[in-house]
């Protein structure tokens, strides 16, 4: 008798146990949860990072913590999160490099090495030419660019980037030849075009707002499917004549490391949705002019593996297809 009450005394304590342990997993997050950025601080994507998580508490009840990894072209703070442990406390910043990174040779990471949580925005180029420039539209400057191969200069912000690939696709599609210049970012770019040291820039449209504003130079089109609310006035690519139905953007999102819990994987998707549509955040992109894009998980792998379908042929274009079997 005392061992079968010893028995049950024994199996009520493993259930009780099993219970409490079950317990603390549904309550995740228990502790802050932290945010690699893989750029250095005071940046875009830094920038989005901090705004978006800064009333984190409100909708997950701990806070979310940026921390800043930089190096290899983000290559070693999306790295870092590809690989940290799967528990839902290692969560990432994901950006347009990643779409690069295999298909240029660099690193063996790709969307595939992380659990999607969203998409947060997607910016498009902008093709801009001096307020003095004899090209009124972008038509002219591809009619010439045609007549011309290798003639008009296209200044960008790194070889490979997001803004240089976004002009090459176009060149590519209409067997146009430009000569592209690289720069140390969209700064250099835009004062080489006011200086009339290059003939075209391509950048981000919010990076030339203040310039576009000042009258200084000219928007001929934006590489997307609308027109920008900050630039009612400009026309789209295929307005302007060249329809691109895969253009290349600059995109940011959030990855965790490929392995989480389903269930912290619920948790992480709903408190960082809450978190991209929370006021605040809401109305700091509005005032940066970046363009705010949520993808669910699933829109969100659809539009990577599209993106790099049209990624293969433009970096073939500029001799930067190098991919890793």
């Amino acid at each position: 008798m005392l061992k079968k009450i010893g028995l049950m005394f024994t199996v009520a304590a493993v259930m009780i146990g099993f219970t409490v342990t079950n317990g603390i997993a549904a309550k995740f997050p228990t502790k802050d949860i932290t945010l690699i950025c893989p750029w250095s601080a005071g940046g875009g994507t830094d920038t989005i990072a901090r705004a978006l998580v800064k009333n984190a508490k409100k909708y997950f009840g701990v806070n979310v913590n940026v921390v800043n990894k930089t190096g290899g072209m983000g290559a070693v703070g999306m790295g870092s999160v590809a690989t940290a442990r799967p528990d839902g406390y290692i969560v990432g910043m994901i950006t347009f490099q990643l779409s690069t990174f295999r298909l240029m040779g660099l690193a063996d990471l790709s969307y595939r090495d992380y659990s999607l949580i969203q998409l947060v925005n997607r910016s498009p180029a902008s093709m801009s030419v001096d307020a003095e420039s004899r090209w009124q539209t972008l038509k002219q400057v591809m009619d010439y660019a045609k007549e011309n191969p290798g003639i008009v200069t296209v200044g960008h912000s790194g070889a490979g980037g997001g803004w240089h690939l976004a002009i090459a696709s176009i060149a590519t599609v209409n067997k146009v030849k430009f000569n592209y210049v690289p720069f140390d970012g969209a700064a250099p770019t835009r004062t080489a075009l006011i200086g009339g040291h290059i003939d075209l820039a391509t950048t981000g449209i919010d990076e030339v707002l203040e310039l576009y504003k000042a009258g200084m130079l000219r928007i001929l089109a934006v590489n997307a499917f609308e027109r920008h609310p900050l630039f009612p006035e400009v026309p789209t690519i295929a307005e302007a004549g060249f329809p691109n139905p895969s253009p290349i953007f600059d995109w940011r999102g959030l990855g965790a490391p490929e392995g989480v819990p389903e269930d912290r994987m619920e948790v992480l998707i709903k408190g960082f949705k809450q978190c991209f549509e929370d006021p605040e955040f809401v109305k700091l992109a509005d005032q940066l002019g970046l363009p705010l894009v949520y993808k669910d998980p699933e829109g969100f792998e659809e539009f990577l593996a599209g993106m790099e379908e049209t990624l293969e042929p433009a970096l073939e274009s500029v001799g930067l297809l190098k991919p890793i079997e």
